[in-house]
């Protein structure tokens, strides 16, 4: 079958899912006879494709029993599965939460295919999955998500993608958050309004709450069906376990009144693996998670984990008056950053050992927090701090005043400056730092290890990153200014954004389109790096790579506040494989 057919086959296999999810046909188990009903309640999935295998999943539990389930899965070319090429069995049982997952082989390299479980006369619902890419694919197309919180509105994001025309989906995290279904804790104000109050109730601890959290997540309607409709690819952050987490505890977590933080990241990894469609490095040990998929020779994807492997303790994160600055500067300065990772050195030297092994055009890092150095301006870091602690209508102008002055000193040619836009401008008088210590700004040391390292390989990176809710594209430079790569983060698919605490309009300041309106990459903005910023809408990225190039398009959906929305592209962002070069448009 020839390349445009077998996309024009799978178009049409990914309609009719959608069609069907949302009339409601596939949403439990189709069969009867003797005995208990048997609820395929939660659909299916496949994830952690290669070129000859896919995970397959499913939910699987009798109607008011907890007797195991004996299941078969099929794979077949067909929708009639009258050609099964790939079958075996698997049970869902009380041990796994009635989840069941199975390694389908046996697979072509690039192709598409249908696949179901059944026991008896029941069969759950039809999913779609597709293998990884031959070496010679010409083209890949995937829809990258983050940050996913049930309570704050719909998933309309999710089923946007359903239609955009992408063969994978990527999620980098925060696929379901911890947090009580109060309506005073985050995302949680418009939860009883929209229909969308989590359960259980209370924050998740325990394996029946992580449980129980991610089977309200996978109720979804639009969660469900784009799960049914493509294979996934899925790594955690921090909300998966609890709010800014690293390897020994988390901000969001009380030993005294929630236990040993040991035992609820055990539950959480526990829950995870069982509800998600992936395929463990090591089966032996539910916390490794990093992993990497070969797409072809266009990209190697390398799926790290920055948030629980090897952590260490955010500088922020002491309860210091300055917000951990001072800490990290003295870190930085001193060389005992080196001391403080992202991640182990186990996980570094797979990841660099990866992309210098790797012969695809671009190395492209599944990375959970924005890497790039989002420097600011001390001079409106401080007028910032003091409007925060004081929000007084002078200090909100404070802050204003600061921004405006150091928009328009690097926007004035060198010979107009005045001394004291030269003295704004001097990095020795008025230093950048960082605003999130929480993101890889605050691991400095490791991240200059790591893109050095890159460099020297000659290789082209692009990170695709998470966690902000806000959508951004920038340049990965060295402490030097050396550019390396670029990274696009997406904005996430409900959590609320910067437009939340009053600063969505804050993005031209950001990205310089409030001194160049229209252009970007200029340089211009309160951030060296940054080309391009959104921080009011939600939605997701949809990527589109070649040998030539790696193309991003920003989708937004004008609300998540009524599943009746509008999708628009804020920007697309296309990087040249040559020289990494960006266009806009």
């Amino acid at each position: 079958m020839s390349q445009v057919n077998n996309r024009r086959e799978f178009i049409i296999k990914l309609a009719s899912v959608s069609g069907a999810l949302a009339a409601g046909s596939v949403l439990s188990a189709c069969g009867g006879g003797d005995g208990p009903a048997l609820l395929f309640s939660f659909g299916v999935a496949s994830g952690d494709p290669l070129a000859d295998r896919v995970i397959l999943w499913t939910h699987a539990k009798y109607d008011g029993y907890s007797d195991p389930v004996p299941l078969v899965y099929q794979v077949a070319t067909d929708a009639s599965f009258s050609a099964i090429v790939s079958t075996g069995t698997v049970t869902a049982s009380a041990s796994t939460g009635y989840t069941a997952k199975v390694d389908a082989t046996g697979l072509a390299a690039g192709s598409s295919y249908y696949y179901r479980f059944t026991s008896g006369t029941w069969k759950s619902p039809v999913g779609l999955t597709r293998t990884l890419p031959a070496s010679n694919v010409s083209s890949v197309k995937f829809a990258v998500f983050s940050c996913t919180l049930y309570s704050a509105g719909y998933f309309n994001a999710y089923d946007d993608a359903l239609r955009s025309g992408a063969q994978y989906a990527v999620h980098l995290g925060d696929y379901v958050y911890e947090y009580a279904a109060d309506p005073a804790k985050f995302g949680n104000s418009n939860a009883v309004a929209l229909g969308r109050v989590t359960a259980p109730a209370n924050e998740i601890v325990t394996i029946d709450d992580y449980r129980t959290r991610y089977a309200k997540y996978r109720s979804d309607p639009n969660l469900k069906a784009l799960h049914a409709a493509m294979p996934w690819i899925t790594v955690w952050d921090d909300h998966e376990f609890a709010n800014n987490a690293w390897v020994d505890g988390a901000e969001n977590h009380n030993n005294a009144t929630q236990g040993p933080w040991a035992a609820r990241k055990a539950n959480a990894a526990q829950a995870y693996n069982e509800w998600m469609p992936i395929r463990l490095p090591d089966a032996a040990n539910l916390l490794k998670i990093y992993r990497r998929f070969d797409f072809g020779n266009i990209f190697t994807l390398h799926m790290v984990d920055t948030r629980i492997e090897g952590r260490a303790k955010q500088y922020d994160a002491y309860g210091d008056a300055d917000g951990g600055l001072t800490r990290y500067a003295t870190a930085l300065t001193s060389g005992t950053d080196a001391a403080h990772p992202m991640m182990s050195a186990a996980q570094q030297s797979w990841l660099t050992t990866g992309t210098a092994a790797s012969t695809a055009t671009w190395q492209v890092m599944g990375n959970q927090d924005i890497m790039a150095r989002m420097w600011f301006p001390v001079s409106v870091l401080q007028a910032n701090a003091v409007a925060l602690a004081n929000p007084t209508p002078a200090n909100s102008q404070a802050v204003s005043t600061a921004i405006t002055a150091f928009l328009t000193a690097k926007a004035t040619p060198l010979a107009y400056r005045s001394p004291t836009q030269i003295a704004l401008l001097d990095t020795t008088i008025n230093p950048r730092m960082p605003y999130n210590l929480d993101s890889w700004d605050g691991y400095p040391i490791q991240r200059e290890t790591i893109l050095q390292t890159i460099r020297g390989q000659g290789k082209k990176l692009v990170t695709l990153s998470g966690d902000s809710h806000n959508a951004w594209f920038a340049n990965l430079t060295t402490l030097a200014g050396v550019k390396v790569g670029v990274e696009f983060a997406g904005s996430s698919v409900t959590s609320p954004g910067f437009e939340s605490a009053g600063l969505g309009g804050l993005a031209s300041s950001l990205d310089g389109t409030a001194i160049a309106p229209g252009t970007y990459g200029t340089g211009l903005g309160l951030v060296d790096d940054l080309n391009y910023a959104d921080t009011i809408r939600r939605g997701y990225l949809l990527m589109t790579a070649t040998a030539a190039s790696i193309k991003g398009e920003y989708v937004f959906v004008d609300t998540i506040a009524s599943t009746t929305y509008t999708p628009t592209v804020g920007k697309t962002v296309t990087v040249s494989a040559t020289d990494l070069s960006v266009s806009y448009a």
